[in-house]
C-alpha cells in the first residue's frame, strides 16, 4: 500500500512501548499533555490502546483472517497500520467509489459490504484492471447484478460478486413470526441462495465467488442482560445450521467451491470464526471501541479514539460550557447515541440540551472544577463516525502525538 503523508509532531519523538502509564497519570492527563497548544475541537487515537486492541480481534479470530471495516476506522493511514499486523487480511468498504479510492491507493483486496447503484463508480472499476481485479460487490438481488453485468460487457471485464444472506433470527411463522436484527437482504433460504446465484451467473460478465452473513443481533449487540444473551446463543445456533446450509446450496449451484464465506463482526468474532463454512471474519468497532461497544463480555474494551473539546464559558455554578460537540451517531434517536464525557469524570450532558451544535454545556461536578481554557475529552457511540467531522487526526503514544494524518475527510473523501 502506498504511504500516507504526515505531518510530523512537534514535540520530540514519541517513547514506545505500552501498558499503565509509568507516571499513573489518567487518560485524560496524558491526552492533555500530547495536545497542549493545538486547539479543539480535536480527535486523538491512542496507539497503544489501538494496538492492543488490534491484537485483541486477532487473537480471538484464532487464526482465520480478519477483514478490516473500513466505515468503523475511517482513516486510510490507520487502515495501513491495521492491514500490516499479521492475522490481518482486506478492507471491507461501505461505498463503491471509496473502494476505487482505496484500490488507487494499493489496498489489493477491497469487498463492498452494501449493495451499490453508483453507475459511476461501477463503471470506474469495469474500466480499471486493477479495481476489478481487487473489488468484490455485494448483491442480493437481480436488479444491482444487471447494473454489474453492463459495466462488464462494456469494458469487456469479468466482475466479482459476493451475495448478501440474511443472518437476522426469525422466531414464530406467519404474522406471529418476530424478526431479531438488522433489515438488510431477502436472501435467506439455501434455496434463495442458490436461485440468486444461478440468475447472476447467468447474466455473463459476472463471478460470483462468495457469501457473506453479518449476523448483527449478535456482533452488534451489547451483552446488556440475560434476555439478550439467550437471543444472542439461540441465534448462533440457528444461524451456524443455515449458513452451513447455504453455502452448500450455492456450491453446489455453482458447481465449484466458494472463495469467500464472510461472517461475523467485533461483537461475534470467536462464534463466527469458529464454523466450518467461514473463510474470513470482519471487524472494525473493536479496533476504536466507542461507548455502544462498552456492554459486550467476549472481550476487554480498551477506548482509543477520543474527541478534545475546550471550554469557552461557565454559565453558573456547577455548569462549563465547552465548543462543539455536535457528534451524535446513527441508529436510533436514544441517548445512547450522544457522545459522552469521560474526562473529567464526573461530567454530564444536560438533558434538554444534550450535544450542541456549536456549543454544548455540561453538568460539572464540585470536584472537577472546569475553568474557561481547559479540556474536555469524550468518547463516540460509533467508531469510524466522528472522523467525518475531522479533516485531521492526531496519533498519540503515551504523552505525545506521534503524528497527525488525515482522514478520509481530510483527504477528499466523502462518499456517503
Amino acid at each position: 500500500m502506498t504511504s500516507t503523508p504526515v505531518r510530523p509532531p512537534a514535540a520530540a519523538p514519541a517513547p514506545s512501548g505500552g501498558g499503565a502509564d509509568p507516571a499513573g497519570r489518567t487518560v485524560g492527563q496524558r491526552l492533555d499533555a500530547a495536545t497542549t497548544g493545538r486547539p479543539g475541537p480535536l480527535v486523538v487515537v491512542d496507539l497503544d490502546a489501538l494496538e492492543a486492541n488490534a491484537a485483541d480481534v486477532v487473537r480471538r479470530a484464532g487464526g482465520v483472517p480478519v477483514r478490516v471495516a473500513s466505515k468503523s476506522v475511517r482513516v486510510r493511514h490507520v487502515l495501513e497500520q491495521v492491514l500490516a499486523r499479521p492475522g490481518f487480511a482486506g478492507v471491507m468498504a461501505y461505498a463503491a467509489a471509496e473502494a476505487r479510492w482505496l484500490v488507487g491507493r494499493g489496498v489489493r483486496d477491497v469487498l463492498l459490504g452494501y449493495p451499490t447503484v453508483d453507475t459511476v463508480a461501477i463503471d470506474a472499476i469495469a474500466a480499471d484492471a486493477d479495481a476489478a481485479a481487487a473489488v468484490t460487490f455485494m448483491v442480493d438481488d437481480t436488479a444491482q447484478a444487471d447494473l454489474l453485468a453492463s459495466a462488464a460487457r462494456r469494458h469487456d471485464r469479468t466482475l466479482r460478486v459476493c451475495l448478501d444472506v440474511d443472518a437476522s433470527l426469525r422466531v414464530g411463522r406467519g404474522p406471529l413470526a418476530v424478526h431479531l436484527g438488522v433489515r438488510r437482504s431477502p436472501v435467506r433460504t439455501p434455496a434463495q441462495a442458490a436461485a440468486l446465484a444461478t440468475a447472476v451467473q447467468a447474466r455473463g460478465g459476472l463471478e460470483v465467488r462468495g457469501v457473506m452473513f453479518y449476523e448483527a443481533q449478535v456482533a452488534g449487540l451489547p451483552d446488556t442482560s440475560l434476555a439478550v444473551r439467550l437471543v444472542k446463543a439461540a441465534s448462533v445456533r440457528e444461524l451456524a445450521v443455515r449458513r452451513a446450509a447455504v453455502v452448500d446450496a450455492v456450491t453446489d449451484a455453482l458447481g465449484r467451491p466458494l472463495a469467500l464465506v464472510n461472517s461475523g463482526g467485533t461483537g461475534s468474532i470467536e462464534v463466527s470464526a469458529s464454523a466450518p463454512a467461514v473463510t474470513e471474519v470482519t471487524a472494525g468497532s473493536g479496533l476504536f471501541v466507542p461507548t455502544l461497544f462498552d456492554g459486550y463480555r467476549a472481550f476487554r474494551p480498551r477506548p482509543a479514539a477520543y474527541v478534545g473539546l475546550d471550554v469557552v464559558r461557565i454559565p453558573g455554578d456547577g455548569w462549563a460550557t465547552v465548543f462543539g460537540g455536535g457528534y451524535v451517531a446513527s441508529g436510533p434517536a436514544t441517548p445512547t447515541r450522544l457522545p459522552r464525557p469521560v474526562w473529567p469524570e464526573g461530567l454530564r450532558l444536560a438533558p434538554r440540551e444534550g450535544a450542541g451544535e456549536v456549543q454544548t454545556p455540561l453538568r460539572v461536578p464540585a470536584r472537577a472544577d472546569l475553568r474557561v481554557g481547559d479540556r474536555v475529552w469524550f468518547r463516540h457511540a460509533k467508531a469510524g463516525e466522528v472522523m467525518e467531522r475531522f479533516a485531521e487526526v492526531h496519533l498519540v503514544r503515551g504523552d505525545r502525538v506521534a503524528a497527525t494524518v488525515p482522514t478520509y475527510r481530510g483527504e477528499g473523501v466523502c462518499v456517503g
